[in-house]
């Protein structure tokens, strides 16, 4: 049994004293000890290195009263698997020396054996869970498939993505082929962790908002379900879509446990547009960690008023700044853990 299942609790939509608390990215380049490591091994070493992204994982729960763990690891894992070669390159970041731009190499790209090309994750998982001796959940999680598709066919980060867009729109069989590709690699990846331990997994569409509400039920939310559909009688499945609000009402009708939200709604209109039937997770500027610790306070208390302490997780409305004070980040989740008491 978990001992703090408040997180788990939540995401079933119970009644709770107050809501639970962690952050996206909350391992992360913010924490003196992660990069401690950092300066010693390169990205994927510690992402592939299961004693690396084990330790990683815990290290913000030795310093703050987090409500759950989410394994360290990154989205671009799953092509990789797939054979599809991301480098992280120095200042550029996500880096595909030859990206994706044709029938004839989508074509090539192969549904790999999780089991072989990802062990490492497993592995990670099962040390990981060691580390948290049942204290609390461990999170796994997965890019969308259109997110995915995005950094395959740009071969890198973008503002816009035009080049990846401008392929689903001029090839979508290619599209269509890579995305459900994606999709069954990703099921298969996720399922695996569901079997491995983890206690809820959750659903990362980066750059969902690039798209038109149409093309973003064509090209994403379409495949999303899919893999929503195939996990959610194993576990809980959460679903943050950056920029995504549009989608909220269809979203909601699915078998999703909880839904994430950024900071550009408010979160009256997120629970109209969910019609309160289900729990929400957000939706903090992460820029606003840069206020000063009382102020995020306030923020932070104004923020469980509004959405109300049941079906509410509290987190940041995207992954955590690098360049975050750590006393800050503090004051974020302690104020969470203080609002019960007030």
């Amino acid at each position: 049994m978990i001992k703090n299942d408040l997180y788990l609790r939540a995401l079933r939509g119970e009644t709770v004293n107050r809501p639970p608390v962690w952050m996206m990215r909350q391992a992360g380049r913010y924490l003196p000890e992660f990069m401690e490591l950092r300066h010693k091994y390169d990205f994927f070493t510690r992402c592939q290195t299961p004693e690396l992204a084990s330790e990683i994982t815990v290290q913000p729960l030795r310093r703050f009263p987090l409500d759950a763990a989410i394994l360290f690891s990154d989205i671009l894992v799953v092509p990789q698997a797939m054979g599809i070669d991301f480098k992280m390159k120095e200042s550029v970041g996500p880096w595909l020396e030859q990206p994706l731009r044709t029938l004839e190499q989508v074509l090539e790209v192969p549904v790999p054996d999780v089991n072989d090309t990802l062990g490492y994750v497993f592995d990670a998982i099962e040390m990981t869970l060691e580390k948290l001796e049942n204290t609390v959940p461990l999170i796994g999680f997965a890019g969308s498939p259109w997110t995915i598709l995005c950094y395959c066919v740009e071969g890198k980060g973008s503002k816009a993505f035009d080049i990846a867009k401008s392929f689903c729109f001029q090839k979508p069989e290619a599209a269509h082929l890579l995305l459900q590709k994606i999709t069954d690699t990703t099921i298969a990846y996720l399922k695996r962790k569901v079997e491995k331990g983890v206690s809820a997994v959750q659903i990362f569409d980066s750059w969902g908002g690039m798209l038109s509400p149409s093309d973003y039920q064509t090209f994403s939310w379409q495949y999303i379900r899919q893999i929503v559909e195939a996990l959610s009688p194993m576990t809980h499945v959460v679903v943050f879509g950056k920029g995504c609000w549009f989608a909220l009402e269809e979203m909601a009708q699915s078998n999703v446990s909880a839904l994430g939200v950024d900071w550009t709604i408010t979160p009256e209109n997120a629970r109209k547009f969910t019609q309160n039937k289900i729990t929400l997770q957000g939706n903090f500027d992460p820029a606003r960690l840069h206020s000063d610790p009382s102020t995020i306070r306030t923020m932070v208390h104004e923020m469980i008023d509004r959405f109300g302490k049941d079906r509410y997780i509290v987190n940041l409305g995207h992954g955590i700044l690098p360049n975050v004070p750590v006393e800050n980040a503090e004051a974020f989740v302690r104020a969470v853990v203080e609002w019960e008491a007030r």
